[in-house]
């Protein structure tokens, strides 16, 4: 119980100390953002700064944090650090760069920004890596609500029919203006989200001795021997460091009114995000008394485990509630999810937004795919699995990426000594996972893990070579231009 409370006052002063050292680095000023000097009434909207909160958190804040979380937690307590340090010195600088470079650019989104700091060929690669991720992730956010709503509802509405419900409420989601729906749906949602995260947690702590949050071990408690370098840290990718929030930070970008409510928007989202994985890590340990009950569990399906800890915890009522927050959570990025998509698509073909015709050519192609890949994780077993295992390896490869791309910037920007290194390190530690990862994994090379290892760390080292080198020339160069 103390490991959890001290990780959540480490969280808020990460945010006051480190979210400050983030910002004055970038160095906000009063120049126009896109939702003032663009203004199109349909994706560059002006909004309030709590409502950009609430609308960004819901948006970064899908089934990650929770489903992430859970299985993370079967290594045992030592996924609080990776939730905690990695969002602080991690994910929220992910999140604040990605918004507020967007910002800079006229709201575009990751993809463009590659191109414009990495190269033509890495903007092509991110094009299609991040629609392939996007669609995955909606995918993701289609099945797992759906999976609650049937346990919650007549058998004649089943995980089909409620798939079929949530993919035409993405249709409206991704084609309206973000004021429309979105603006005015998610900051009703995002109470509910906060409350159902308090409740879990109230219910533990107050169970009069029923369940016991554990202290923080360094030791691996993953039943299957599971080694926590790198699957931990790619298990839990919302809660702690997660590419899919580099699609969705430039989506809010283009409704802030100021450069300087960045660090609230984008950096306090991420941190909240992270408090919600903490409580849901927390109740999956405590509920369960072990790591190999969890586990167990877990293989019967991540929606059953929230169902019973859920119900358990707060009884029918208060289980009902915080199933329902775990319902929106989801279904609230996957919205996100496919309008990032059309938004990039709309990028790449140069095709204007604010005709409903071009949003339909993208838009019904998307939803397609997804309902596709929806109807294979129905009809298979394990498909949901299958499928949550290459998002979360997407997912973090983008993360590596986009926190490249920040790194580029900041030495263009001439932010190229200890400044740049704010998102050079985290840069080179998820490249280290990425790589690591994908060599080993069995959905990936299945590598012997000694190789894997060495490949990951010579990849990372190999990078941040390059970016010295960068530094260097950038020094070189300035010197030169003083010395005229």
């Amino acid at each position: 119980m103390i490991s959890l409370v001290l990780s959540f006052l480490v969280l808020i002063i990460g945010y006051v100390v480190y979210g400050k050292v983030t910002e004055k680095i970038f160095s906000p000023d009063d120049r126009p953002t896109p939702a003032i000097a663009i203004n199109d009434g349909v994706d560059c909207v002006p909004m309030k700064k709590w409502k950009a909160f609430l609308v960004q958190l819901l948006n970064i804040a899908g089934t990650g944090p929770i489903f992430g979380a859970l299985m993370g937690a079967v290594f045992g307590p030592v996924v609080f650090l990776w939730i905690v340090f990695g969002s602080i010195l991690g994910g929220a600088v992910h999140d604040y760069m990605s918004g507020m470079i967007s910002s800079r650019h006229q709201g575009t989104s990751i993809a463009e920004l590659s191109g414009t700091y990495l190269g033509k060929a890495a903007k092509w690669i991110m094009r299609i890596f991040s629609v392939i991720l996007l669609v995955l992730c909606g995918t993701v956010f289609v099945t797992s609500p759906a999976g609650l709503l049937d346990k919650l509802t007549p058998d004649w509405m089943n995980g089909t029919f409620w798939s079929v419900i949530i993919l035409v409420y993405y249709l409206l989601a991704t084609l309206l203006p973000i004021d429309k729906l979105i603006g005015k749906l998610y900051p009703v949602f995002g109470v509910l989200l906060i409350v159902m995260a308090v409740a879990v947690m109230g219910g533990i702590i107050f169970s009069g001795g029923k369940y016991t949050i554990p202290e923080l071990s360094l030791k691996n408690l993953h039943p299957e021997n599971t080694p926590v370098w790198p699957y931990m840290f790619v298990t839990v990718a919302c809660g702690a460091v997660s590419g899919f929030h580099a699609t969705q930070s430039p989506m809010i970008a283009k409704c802030i009114k100021s450069e300087k409510e960045g660090r609230s928007v984008f950096y306090g989202a991420m941190i909240s995000e992270s408090v919600i994985a903490l409580v849901w890590a927390a109740a999956g340990v405590s509920f369960y008394g072990t790591t190999e009950l969890l586990n167990e569990a877990l293989k019967g399906g991540a929606s059953n485990v929230v169902y019973e800890i859920s119900t358990g915890v707060l009884g029918v009522f208060g289980g009902i509630l915080a199933v329902a927050g775990v319902i929106i959570c989801p279904i609230t990025s996957g919205d996100t999810a496919f309008r990032s998509a059309r938004l990039i698509l709309a990028e790449t073909f140069r095709m204007d937004q604010k005709k409903i015709k071009n949003r339909l050519l993208i838009t019904v192609p998307l939803l397609a795919v997804g309902g596709i890949l929806t109807w294979f994780a129905i009809a298979n077993d394990n498909g949901f699995q299958i499928i949550w295992r290459y998002f979360s390896w997407s997912n973090q490869t983008l993360a590596m990426i986009a926190l490249w791309v920040s790194t580029a910037y900041l030495v263009k920007e001439g932010k190229y000594r200890l400044g740049s290194l704010l998102t050079a390190l985290p840069a080179s530690f998820m490249t280290a996972v990425s790589i690591t990862y994908i060599l080993m994994a069995k959905e990936g090379f299945r590598l012997n893990q000694t190789i894997s290892y060495i490949a990951g760390a010579f990849a990372a080292v190999t990078l941040f070579a390059v970016y010295m080198f960068a530094l260097i020339r950038k020094e070189k160069s300035k010197q030169l231009i003083q010395n005229k």
